[in-house]
């Protein structure tokens, strides 16, 4: 059977710079399995294949395959803790609105793909193959259980920045007052709106891509500039809600500034929820 490096267009950790021996086999091993895997998945099915089949393919027991994916799902669907950690981390940077980075996170998977599309010797083969992995993935009950699920981790990771980074504004304010109640881990509904909204910016670049993988839209540049766009339109709608006036853990329904954290201008420590930014596709980040 012929094998895929599919991690190649998966985001991934960086290696890192000091990695020994032992932890470069762990990583080489890792990614021999989730590789196997797919293609195994993708002839066959995921329902019939079994995980010690994977295993015997790669010469190993199937108690190493769940040392190194907790579950069968995982072994296909492998990336939601690497964009987790980039969520939490950009969210992290006030210097940028929610949406901005967002965009960035995403505008990074979409270059990793499109590069690993464009090394491939034939690209229109290498299309079809990425359209197969997510028909997979959606005609797969277990696995869009697992996407789902996923999904709704990363909310609940966008949330805690959020909140996070709304606490933060409101002190830069002054607006610490007793009574207020506090954001909290997960914020109020407001952040939590804006949480599942940003996290849904996945969807429709997963969903713009199948669509124009379809459409024949397999030239790696056309097709990064296609799924961008589709992309940008998306974002430019939350833009103002997100940026401009999300009440972090208000529960009196108001949006004055003292209650909009994720208002303040990066570095300034002013908000303006009265006279707020209209985004435009121009504006948002290449």
């Amino acid at each position: 059977m012929t094998t895929v490096d599919w991690s190649a267009w998966r985001r991934q950790e960086p290696a890192p710079g000091a990695e020994g021996l032992r932890e470069r086999k762990k990583r080489l091993l890792r990614q021999r399995l989730s590789d196997t895997a797919t293609e195994m998945f993708l002839e066959r099915g995921f329902d019939a294949v079994r995980v010690s089949e994977i295993a015997r393919a790669c010469d190993v027991s199937e108690k190493t395959v769940f040392n190194h994916f907790p579950t069968k799902e995982s072994l296909i669907l492998d990336r939601g803790e690497a964009t987790g950690a980039a969520l939490r981390a950009g969210l992290a940077e006030t210097d940028r609105s929610p949406v901005e980075a967002t965009l960035e996170i995403l505008a990074e998977e979409l270059r990793t793909l499109t590069s690993w599309l464009a090394a491939q010797d034939d690209p229109r083969d290498a299309a079809a193959r990425i359209g197969r992995f997510g028909a997979l993935t959606r005609s797969t009950p277990s696995l869009r259980a697992y996407h789902l699920d996923m999904t709704e981790r990363l909310v609940a990771v966008a949330a805690e920045a959020l909140a996070r980074r709304g606490e933060g504004a409101r002190t830069e304010d002054g607006d610490d007052r007793p009574g207020g109640p506090p954001p909290g881990p997960a914020g109020g509904p407001e952040v939590q709106i804006a949480a599942i909204a940003l996290v849904g910016l996945w969807s429709v670049q997963y969903r713009s891509l199948a669509r124009h993988l379809a459409e024949g839209t397999c030239a790696p540049d056309r097709l990064h500039e296609a799924v961008t766009t589709d992309v940008r339109r998306a974002a430019a709608l939350l833009a103002r809600g997100i940026d401009t006036s999300v009440a972090c853990g208000s529960d009196t329904g108001t949006t004055s500034g003292s209650e909009t954290g994720l208002a303040t201008p990066a570095g300034t420590g002013r908000t303006s929820p009265r006279t707020p930014v209209h985004p435009t596709v121009q504006n948002m980040p290449r």
